[in-house]
């Protein structure tokens, strides 16, 4: 009986590469893979043609689906090399480590953490531990196991540190009983597969009882395991068993390249480069290979690694931009590749039900970023939107909406899709709600609104329903609504809740859903709106004005999108009420004007009659300040389009004292910059011929004045005049006696 203990290191392609012809030339019975038990019934799937990494065995407690472990493979992980290798040989394999089952249940404690590769590159005299092991093992293409060497290395740095403990202890005693069960068994060439650090742990044995201590009393939780598809972006995060790859787009190449590992990868550089209209031609890949292959030299590296090929294309390929730099990295460095897993993997109800939708509706999820427009007059397009938003309530996030600017109305509807691999955990959590997604949907829905008094939030997940089609929902928080309603005097969270209730109104029929069970609740909503908005707007700070105003623009865009007459008439009476309450905010004032000037209830005329008195000299600045910005926040149109507006302003800020204006000064800027550009460049040439019209006005009126003189008049007195002054000729008074 002989067991070989080989040292990997995790997605490490020098390492897989290197046990792949170890395995094909020792040929064991068994294999013996570092790993969860409890996913051992899974591992025959491992064979099948639909199963591609990268993919990870993701173990749950059913009672609680986010407390999870991932256990990620790709197509260069060395575990992964293994099971594949047992599988297409016929022998036994199987995972040993510590139980899911028991590792959940447990404190996770906490233990020295040594880094032995480390150690090992700073006795080479590397100071990049990293450049060391793969200089030592990934980027070796000879196939040479350095498996001996491992061990010995790690054993050396063993024997100089404590021996282990705790969790680390108890996961190195299960190996050994796994190793132990093989045996017993009867399997004669036993190969163990198993992280480098625990080699030295695995080749000398302890007594079968000492294991046995270590291991007794674990507490247990109650697991499921499945395969779900991995990504390669993710290898790239520290989230999952021997995870934190920064490179594995790389590593991929590393270990499929036939041959020509660094102009094979340049080329599919010039490639992506091409794809995105970026010059990149056959000379230049030429170039940046022998660059690469030159700072490799002269660097005393056996193969042009990451930092080479990256130096190589930084310096040719992209010509020392940041942009196509980043993009090469994003794309094939790291990767976009999203792995699969068989149709007849094991599920929870929830996944096979979204699994058939996604077939159904030919939507693939990938790990890259798709954007895909929907037009909802289209049941096919439909019936996609239904999906993305049901998700949305169940909190499985594949989908981002996005704004459909440029499209038609109301018709389309744009998302940004991107498949995660912890969705697989969202759904298995939503799986407590229901069998399908449209059933999971409503009740989670049901739920949710049961346990909110929030009624924002109780509209904003009826808009949601109403969007994910999901009709018996919608009147389920419609009534939990109601009465949540009924009970709330805050007229500012009835404002609040109209908007979202106005979508549901307005877009129902686009959607062919009936949303007609909201519109009894939005007429008794408008009339308690409207009885309590003059309370609501009485004695208002800045702020609270402030935010009055938008709760009031909201309000007024909501009624808008209804087009019902009579609860417009309702809303006009209660802006016109407010108009007359002479202690109103002068923000909250400007504002109810402008939305009845632009309605036309307000005439032009009385309208600025408001905006005059707003401004009288009798008015304190800041208050004046407040009402302009009300009325005029937003858009200058009004400014350019009616002269005597823009007459009263500019007469206004000119008459502002010294003493006051630098105060006045930050809010009307905040009101001015609400402008566009060219509304504001308009204005300015509207007040420069005001001020030309004005001055012209002035000297006609002067100029009209001095014309207005009788001359015949004037000359009649001018003798008695020069009499008076002194100024009479000699012998002018003889005439006058």
């Amino acid at each position: 009986m002989t067991v070989r203990v080989f040292g990997i290191r995790h997605h490490g392609p020098g390492s897989a590469r290197s046990l792949r012809a170890e395995l094909e030339s020792w040929q064991p019975d068994t294999v013996l893979v570092e790993g969860p038990p409890e996913g051992d019934a899974l591992i025959p799937l491992a064979a099948d043609e639909a199963m591609q990494p990268p993919v990870a065995l993701l173990v749950y407690a059913p009672a609680e689906p986010g407390r999870a472990v991932f256990y990620p493979f790709a197509a260069f992980s060395p575990e992964w090399v293994a099971i594949r290798h047992a599988l297409a040989a016929g022998v036994p394999v199987r995972f040993v480590d510590l139980p899911v089952a028991a590792s959940l249940g447990e404190e996770r404690d906490r233990r020295d953490h040594h880094d032995p590769i480390a150690m090992l590159a700073d006795a080479a005299g590397y100071d990049d531990a990293e450049r060391w092991w793969e200089d030592m093992v990934e980027h070796r293409q000879d196939g040479a196991g350095p498996f001996a060497a491992i061990a010995e290395a790690m054993t050396a740095i063993r024997e100089g540190l404590p021996p282990p403990s705790g969790r680390e202890a108890r996961r190195e005693a299960a190996m050994r009983q796994g190793i132990r069960t093989a045996t017993r068994a009867g399997h004669d060439r036993v190969a163990v597969v198993c992280g480098a650090w625990h080699v030295p742990a695995l080749l000398t044995m302890p007594t079968a009882s000492s294991d046995a201590t270590l291991l007794h009393g674990l507490p247990k939780t109650k697991v499921a395991a499945t395969w779900i598809p991995w990504t390669h972006r993710r290898l790239s995060f520290v989230s999952g068993y021997g995870a934190g790859v920064t490179s594995p787009g790389w590593y991929h190449h590393l270990f499929t390249a036939p041959d020509q590992v660094v102009g094979r990868w340049l080329t599919r550089v010039a490639h992506l480069l091409r794809g995105e209209d970026l010059d990149a031609s056959s000379a230049s890949v030429i170039e940046a290979v022998r660059l690469a292959e030159t700072l490799a030299t002269m660097r005393g590296r056996p193969l042009a690694g990451l930092d080479e090929v990256m130096d190589a294309t930084r310096a040719v390929l992209t010509r020392g931009s940041d942009v196509p730099t980043a993009l090469v990295w994003d794309r094939l460095v790291v990767g976009e590749q999203l792995g699969a897993v068989p149709d007849h993997t094991p599920m929870v109800p929830l996944q096979q039900d979204l699994s058939r939708e996604q077939r159904r509706l030919r939507l693939k999820p990938e790990a890259s970023v798709r954007d895909i427009d929907l037009d909802l007059r289209k049941p096919y397009d439909l019936d996609k939107s239904h999906l993305l938003h049901r998700l949305e309530v169940l909190g499985v996030h594949w989908g981002k909406p996005e704004e459909a600017a440029g499209k038609s109305g109301t018709f389309h509807e744009l998302w940004r899709l991107q498949w995660e691999p912890e969705l697989s955990v969202s759904l298995i959590e939503a799986g407590m709600w229901g069998t399908t997604v449209a059933t999971a949907a409503d009740t989670a829905a049901r739920e949710r609104a049961d346990r909110t008094d929030d009624l924002g939030r109780l509209t904003a997940l009826a808009e949601q329903c109403l969007l994910a089609a999901l009709p018996d929902a919608v009147g389920h928080v419609m009534r939990v609504f109601a009465d949540r309603a009924a009970v709330d005097t805050d007229v500012a969270h009835l404002m609040d809740a109209l908007t979202p209730l106005a979508r549901v109104l307005r877009y129902g029929n686009v959607r062919r859903t009936d949303a007609q069970l909201v519109a009894g609740v939005v007429d008794g909503l408008v009339a308690r709106i409207c009885i309590g908005l003059p309370v609501a707007c009485a004695s208002l700070d800045d702020a609270a004005a402030a935010a009055m105003v938008r709760r009031i623009a909201g309000a007024h865009s909501a009624l808008g999108l209804l087009d019902r007459p009579d609860l417009r008439g309702q809303w006009t009476a209660a802006l016109h009420h407010l108009l007359g309450i002479s202690s109103l905010h002068g923000m909250v004032a400007g504002r109810s004007c402008r939305l009845l000037l632009d309605l036309g209830v307000v005439p032009s005329d009385e309208a600025a009659t408001r905006l005059s008195a707003a401004l009288s000299l009798g008015e304190h600045p800041a208050h004046a300040a407040a009402w302009v910005e009300g009325f005029l926040s937003g858009s200058g149109l009004l400014l350019l389009h009616d002269e005597r507006l823009l007459t009263i302003v500019d007469r206004w800020l000119g008459g502002v004292g010294d003493e006051v204006f630098d105060d006045l000064l930050p809010l009307l800027r905040r009101t001015f910059s609400t402008f566009t550009p060219p509304e504001r460049r308009s204005i300015g040439e509207r007040v420069r011929h005001l001020d030309a019209v004005t001055g012209a006005a002035a000297r006609r009126r002067q100029a009209a004045a001095d014309d207005d003189v009788d001359h015949d008049r004037g000359a009649a007195v001018l003798p008695l005049v020069s009499r008076l002054l002194g100024l009479a000729p000699a012998g002018g008074g003889a005439r006058g006696e």
